[in-house]
């Protein structure tokens, strides 16, 4: 039996505030700051397939969209010994938010969110109590609302960068809670031209390493 575990990811303008990484003793780089999902819940069997439905409002080439998304995955990859993600994704034009109901599809999709200020959200179905070799992640959707305006934005800085929110989301379907650290990848705020979060920082890494080795 499984049960549904909602991760809506409200993501909005950056705080000023910053919460700094645990520092090592031996002076070294800090180790960063990151929090689990679900009492540590992963997936059980990789790499993990996922389709891009690369249809939107605004034009965007299905190119620079399926790019997009996958870098943000392979970014995640770049540090585990696990292929967590696999490179073969798949195009379609069907994908649907699912919220009530699995389709055993893992789907990136752009549509409409009904609550007003949501950047992006993913929802992630799983195992979530019992013993450890119970809990998994069984599907994951994630969503880029089109109330905002997307691209990339080393090109233009108006935009909310695509590669930038996508490797936040990715986070949270390798099994990452967001945090209140302004330099990892996992903070829950963004804003308008921010692309610092298309590359891991300390916490980000310890926390998909100690996941996935």
């Amino acid at each position: 039996m499984s049960e549904k575990l909602y991760a809506i990811r409200l993501i909005y303008v950056l705080r000023e505030e910053d919460i700094v990484g645990k520092v090592r003793p031996d002076g070294g780089p800090p180790i960063g700051t990151y929090k689990l999902l679900g009492n540590g819940v992963v997936w059980k069997v990789a790499p993990v397939s996922y389709v891009i439905d690369p249809d939107n409002p605004q034009g965007l080439a299905q190119s620079f969209i399926t790019s997009a998304v996958f870098a943000s995955a392979e970014e995640w990859d770049s540090y585990t010994v696990t292929e967590l993600f696999n490179d073969n994704y798949s195009t379609v034009y069907d994908a649907t938010l699912d919220t009530e109901v699995r389709d055993n599809r893992n789907e990136i999709l752009f549509d409409n969110y009904p609550v007003e200020g949501v950047i992006a959200v993913a929802v992630i179905w799983g195992v979530f109590r019992g013993p450890p070799e119970l809990r998994e992640i069984v599907e994951v959707d994630i969503m880029f609302d089109t109330d905002y305006t997307w691209g990339d934005a080393t090109v233009d800085p108006t935009v909310m960068d695509l590669q930038n929110i996508a490797t936040h989301e990715f986070g949270h379907f390798a099994g990452l809670d967001d945090v209140r650290a302004t330099e990892e990848t996992m903070y829950l705020y963004t804003t308008w031209g921010e692309t610092k979060k298309r590359d891991l920082y300390y916490g980000d890494i310890a926390g998909i390493q100690e996941l996935y080795g």
